[in-house]
């Protein structure tokens, strides 16, 4: 999962992206509102933290581009300003959520893990593929009841494909959600991944789908 960190503040910042990393998410963090934007506009988030207050275009504005331009990615503001009209202001200008400073971050974390499962259609943060069960709060996976260990990578990529389980998921789609911005997408990083996946997992669970991506066989399915 991909999240986009936007804080001039380089304490919260820093702080805020450590602690999505730790939980296996991919962050890119920018300090201002106008890389912000262009990067919200061209790259696919799973989620965006947005701080109110930023240098070249404050927060609001931004938010009200993104939803202008149809962006619908799910976006928690974070912000010093605690009064309900800022609040009303925000959620209005299309947040999804509210966070006042100071803040502890393992809210921030169960809010922003809340918010993706939400814009995914899934209330659960247990996700099931026939003996597959991914419990994406605590990282765990067990087959068949077995206890797996997976990369940080090998999670992201089995937890998205788990998440759109059935459906064809492209390379490019794949490169998007777990890397950052400054990742080589040309490489063959994502064959290796799926490649240690199968090994680990059972060959026939990820099927190729010639010049179209991956594909995670839901247990009823047979071609």
């Amino acid at each position: 999962m991909r999240v986009l960190v936007v804080e001039d503040d380089l304490d919260v910042a820093r702080q805020v992206a450590n602690t999505l990393r730790q939980a296996r998410f991919v962050v890119d963090l920018v300090h201002d509102g106008k890389e912000g934007l262009f990067l919200g506009d061209t790259e696919p988030y799973d989620a965006v933290i947005l701080d109110l207050g930023l240098p070249q275009l404050d927060g609001l504005s931004v938010l009200r581009q993104w939803r202008q331009a149809g962006r619908e990615m799910p976006v928690l503001i974070l912000t010093a300003r605690d009064t309900w009209r800022e609040k009303v202001m925000g959620l209005r200008a299309g947040a999804d959520d509210y966070l006042a400073k100071p803040f502890e971050l393992e809210e921030m974390l169960a809010r922003i893990e809340a918010l993706i499962r939400r814009s995914s259609g899934r209330s659960n943060p247990v996700l099931e593929c026939g003996q597959l069960v991914l419990d994406v709060g605590s990282g765990r996976l067990t087959v068949a009841g077995r206890p797996v260990e997976l990369t940080a990578l090998e999670f992201r990529t089995l937890a998205h494909l788990m998440r759109q389980q059935g459906q064809v998921v492209s390379k490019t789609e794949l490169t998007e959600h777990l890397y950052d911005q400054e990742f080589d997408r040309d490489s063959n990083v994502i064959e290796v991944l799926i490649n240690r996946l199968r090994k680990k997992l059972g060959a026939e669970l990820i099927r190729t789908r010639r010049g179209l991506g991956y594909q995670l066989i839901k247990p009823e399915e047979d071609a």
